[in-house]
């Protein structure tokens, strides 16, 4: 597995090239942020270790870039920003996770494989998942409205996934937290429903019939009929 590094801090750049070598990945390192865009849309990567504050570009920008452009590589956010409002921004945004610095390797290890494993599982699945006009190609990882392909991001395609195979279920923000993102649901983050409201811009609102609805109170449910008031 190959990763990329972006970090400007030297100490903290090292010390993560180090571990995650001996981890048994392939590490390369950036540290600025445009250097970071030209190597992530040069070679490809399963997964980028991206901090916020760089120089030249910031990781919004290069997270922000890479997403415009359709790529769809893992993205996982390491930054000393805390604030609720950033991790909300780097999901808006598409990153697939956010991790706090300072943090233990441990965690950082057990995130990293933890999106790898989500993206493997989805790529060597032959499944074919639909409902009314969408079409989920798990092999290939393509949405498909009415015939026309949705960019989706990694995370975008997880959540589409869960929601399609339980579809009909009124799932809680706290299930869904806790199966696309393996984490615990802080109630008072918006982070599902930023997530939601990304995935039904991209694959509801343009086509007909809505599939993705909100039952308030409870939670979201992908279903051809809309949920009775």
């Amino acid at each position: 597995m190959k990763l990329l590094i972006v970090e400007d801090e030297a100490k903290t750049g090292e010390y993560l090239k180090k571990g995650l070598t001996e981890s048994g990945f392939n590490v390369e390192l950036a540290v600025n942020g445009l250097d970071a865009l030209y190597q992530a849309m040069s070679e490809d990567y399963d997964l980028i270790l991206l901090d916020i504050m760089l120089p030249k570009l910031d990781g919004w920008q290069v997270l922000q870039t890479l997403r415009n452009n359709n790529s769809d590589v893992p993205v996982l956010m390491l930054t000393a920003r805390d604030k609720i409002e950033d991790r909300v921004r780097g999901l808006e945004l598409g990153a697939d996770d956010y991790l706090v610095k300072p943090f233990a390797f441990v965690e950082l290890l057990a995130r990293i494989r933890n999106i790898l494993r989500r993206k493997t599982s989805v790529t060597v699945d032959e499944k074919t998942l639909s409902i009314a006009n969408l079409q989920l190609d798990l092999k290939r990882r393509i949405a498909y409205r009415e015939k026309e392909a949705i960019h989706l991001t990694a995370k975008e395609f997880s959540l589409l996934v869960f929601l399609m195979e339980r579809r009909g279920e009124v799932l809680s923000r706290s299930l869904i937290a806790s199966q696309v993102w393996d984490m615990n649901f802080d109630s008072d983050t918006n982070v599902i429903d930023v997530a939601i409201r990304r995935l039904r811009n991209k694959v509801d609102k343009p086509f007909t019939p809505h599939l993705i609805h909100t039952i308030r109170g409870m939670g979201y449910v992908l279903d051809e009929s809309a949920p009775l008031p």
